[in-house]
């Protein structure tokens, strides 16, 4: 390998590692990966059922031995993601372990279909993982980050959320708490801007237990990369969206349309329906 190529190459040497939802699919995938490039993993996952239900802590042993047995470092960690108190409890677990936070990747996430009228029963889980974790565990992880000035926080959204088109019957809890998650990167990134540490998300599609449909060319392991990245001190950019799906990789950045001026008196609402589609028009880039 050439000089110039070694200076390229992404490492986690001596970087502490905390992944949630690491025992399966994209979490392993995003666990093994920064492993194999010198990251020590904290690889936390209850080993639920999919709809949320029981306990084996042998899906995150499994994680740490496969880990272990290639030469890495990894440990594991079973608490609770709905509980506040057990989010603070992963991060001081992997600081107890390692002696330091430098990157947090909140990847763990609940898949429960519903309708409008039944979404009642599963709301406050799917909020409780998908959003509440996530700001738990982003509190309790910044102060050690702060302590060295430097962090990089991975969060998980969806493209199904993000687009109406993309979105399905049933997912009305999944969405919001997807969503919350991007108004909570955005907030910490305008905080933590000045700060070394960075806030990012992800939203990927692979072929896991929780897709319905079939599609074995979406391999986990095409996500991970822009996973590897996003948590790297390569990424010095704070409050982007990174899709990935079956090695193709795309960015959303949040931005507005040019809009129109309807002049200093209110206009009709008539008036906005028919502007409406300049109102909405996307801006050109020259």
């Amino acid at each position: 390998m050439s000089k110039s190529a070694h200076q390229r190459s992404i490492r986690f040497d001596n970087q502490v590692v905390i992944i949630t939802g690491a025992g399966r699919g994209l979490g392993r995938a995003y666990a093994e990966l920064i492993a194999a490039r010198g990251g020590q993993i904290v690889v936390n996952d209850a080993g639920v059922a999919k709809d949320g239900s029981g306990f084996d802590p042998s899906v995150a042993d499994a994680v740490v031995a496969e880990i272990t047995a290639k030469g890495g470092s990894a440990s594991a960690c079973y608490e609770n993601l709905e509980d506040a108190a057990g989010c603070r409890r992963i991060v001081e677990f992997a600081f107890d372990q390692f002696g330091r936070v430098d990157a947090l990747v909140h990847n763990a996430g609940l898949v429960v279909f519903a309708p409008l009228e039944e979404t009642d029963a599963i709301w406050e889980r799917m909020m409780a993982i998908g959003a509440h974790a996530a700001f738990h565990l982003a509190r309790a992880a910044v102060p050690y980050m702060r302590a060295h000035e430097y962090g990089r926080i991975v969060l998980t959204t969806s493209g199904r959320a993000m687009n109406v088109e993309h979105c399905v019957s049933g997912l009305i809890a999944y969405s919001a708490a997807k969503m919350a998650q991007v108004g909570l990167m955005v907030g910490l990134a305008a905080e933590l801007r000045d700060t070394g540490i960075r806030v990012n998300a992800i939203s990927p599609v692979a072929a896991t237990r929780v897709l319905r449909r079939s599609a074995p060319e979406l391999l986990p392991e095409l996500v991970a990369p822009g996973v590897a990245f996003l948590a790297s001190s390569a990424c010095d950019k704070s409050g982007a969206i990174l899709h990935a799906s079956g090695g193709r990789f795309s960015a959303s950045l949040w931005g507005r349309s040019k809009g129109i001026d309807l002049g200093p008196t209110p206009a009709s609402p008539e008036e906005i329906a028919v502007r409406w589609q300049q109102i909405v028009e996307p801006t050109q880039s020259a």
